[in-house]
């Protein structure tokens, strides 16, 4: 028989954030029902609740990581990388106001200055981040981000495709649909970013507690 892990999780805890998790999981499609029902002026555009959902979404990751790498101090240069990855992404989603109201293409430069002093000091701290990324790899939380990170990078970049939908639509084709494709599985992606980001924190919090029991 398999040892238990070392930081386990009860199963009516998993079984009370699964059903939270889908509760979450429904609403933001409902949002995202009711936006396209009642908000046609602002609906899936930048005012609308889908994007600012996402830059909410994201708001909220970055600030669990913070917690997790600067108060309960695990895994710190995972979480830093992750962090980046996920600063660099809420600006991102801010483009079209930096571009707007800044300048063009400041999202470029304010990305670059969180990516690179990051990946500079990831590759320093590479032994430890090895070490980190040995445990976290094989967590739930790692197996989500990753299908958040595919879902919101990958698939919604491909199922948004304009040419995919002309060729559906064809002539009854209009860029709304378009755009309701690409931004609502956007939206489930980092959906899921933050459902693993939870799940880091909370698993980032057994391992705290772990540490003080063993001093």
């Amino acid at each position: 028989m398999s040892p238990p892990p070392p930081w386990p999780i009860g199963f009516r805890a998993l079984l009370v954030r699964a059903v939270l998790y889908v509760l979450f999981i429904g609403a933001i499609t409902q949002g995202a029902y009711l936006e396209a029902l009642y908000l046609p002026s602002v609906r899936f555009s930048e005012w609308g609740f889908t994007e600012f959902t996402q830059t909410l979404v994201l708001a909220i990751c970055c600030a669990m990581l913070i917690y997790i790498r600067q108060v309960l101090k695990v895994w710190p240069n995972v979480t830093l990388l992750l962090l980046a990855f996920l600063a660099a992404s809420l600006v991102r989603e801010q483009d079209h106001f930096l571009d707007t109201y800044v300048a063009d293409n400041t999202w470029k430069v304010l990305v670059a200055l969180i990516i690179l002093p990051t990946l500079f000091w990831v590759v320093k701290q590479r032994q430890r981040f090895f070490e980190e990324f040995a445990h976290y790899s094989n967590t739930f939380a790692f197996g989500l981000f990753t299908a958040g990170v595919l879902t919101t990078y990958i698939f919604s970049r491909l199922y948004g495709r304009q040419e995919f939908w002309q060729a559906i639509l064809e002539d009854s084709y209009s860029g709304t649909f378009k755009s309701v494709a690409e931004e609502v599985v956007e939206l489930l992606g980092y959906s899921l970013i933050l459902i693993a980001t939870l799940e880091l924190l909370l698993l980032a919090r057994r391992v705290y507690r772990a540490r003080q029991t063993s001093y």
